[in-house]
């Protein structure tokens, strides 16, 4: 799977690179879920604040700014958040820097993409306009329905894979949680697990219906990792991106499957939808297994 070959790329490159605006439905080591299969959530997360770099005794020194705003004091020495300047920020150093925008726009880096959607603030145009995918903009191809119905078979298998190679380079106990670890222990140790490989759509579908137990925590992890903002069982189109940004461009039915996963469209998915995406049954989804 192409997903898989970024995944490696990800562990080739560090040590591990691995996480609201409410709508109605890359660089240094992760710390949001530790979840290599994710981007850091703050090139994406709108209602994450930042803090200024200024001097000691300034009033921004302790304020703290959204994306895509800046710090600037007022004519009474009070800080306060203004959009800030698309020309200021920092000259991307490659086109990985880029992100293309709902509006299929590119943008020169996330930075320049937040301060432009600030301009927007309070416009039809800017309530709409996210990131949606790492990387200039270009032609994505339609999702056949077969295709679609393939893309499970591949996710599920990979973030199995994902917990595995966790466990095996959790040396420093930094990457998973001891409940984690619990877990994931039960699947490594599994003398029936299907390795990681380009396997058959086929061989897929029959490691499923065979080892399906292996696949319900993995499904439920990834929900964890992405309800972060807030954490109320249910997934934001913000909360999806950094899962779903670098996928795109690599996978084309991305954006089809998770739009199918929000099976009541009211622009949020529930971990019921989420499991049901995945295939795993009612009886399986267990809101304690998101740990």
């Amino acid at each position: 799977m192409r997903v898989w070959i970024f995944f490696l790329f990800c562990l080739a490159g560090k040590t591990l690179a691995a996480p609201t605006e409410e709508e109605p439905a890359v660089e240094e080591e992760l710390e949001v879920g530790i979840n290599p299969v994710q981007v850091e959530t703050g090139e994406f997360d709108e209602a994450i604040e930042v803090v200024e770099d200024v001097i000691a005794e300034n009033p921004c020194l302790n304020h703290h700014c959204k994306k895509g705003k800046v710090c600037e004091v007022d004519d009474s020495n009070q800080p306060m958040c203004v959009c800030q300047d698309p020309l200021t920020c920092p000259a991307p150093i490659g086109d990985f820097e880029h992100v293309c925008g709902t509006n299929n726009k590119t943008y020169e880096s996330s930075c320049h993409f937040f301060a432009t959607k600030c301009s927007l603030e309070g416009t039809k145009k800017g309530h709409k306009l996210h990131i949606d995918y790492i990387g200039p903009c270009k032609y994505i191809a339609p999702c056949l329905e077969n295709e679609l119905n393939e893309f499970p078979l591949r996710m599920r298998d990979w973030l199995k894979n994902v917990l595995v190679t966790l466990y095996e380079r959790d040396e420093d106990n930094n990457l998973l949680t001891e409940k984690q670890k619990l877990r994931v222990k039960k699947i490594y140790e599994n003398e029936k697990r299907l390795q990681a490989g380009d396997h058959s759509l086929d061989l897929l579908a029959l490691d499923f219906e065979k080892n399906y137990n292996m696949y319900i925590f993995p499904v439920h992890w990834q929900f964890g990792q992405l309800d972060q903002h807030p954490i109320d069982g249910f997934l934001s189109h913000t909360e999806l991106a950094p899962l779903r940004a670098p996928l795109i461009p690599m996978e084309h039915c991305t954006t089809s499957f998770f739009e199918q996963c929000d099976a009541d469209q009211d622009k949020y998915i529930a971990l019921e939808e989420w499991a049901n995406c995945f295939g795993i049954k009612e009886q399986d989804v267990d809101k304690d297994l998101v740990i």
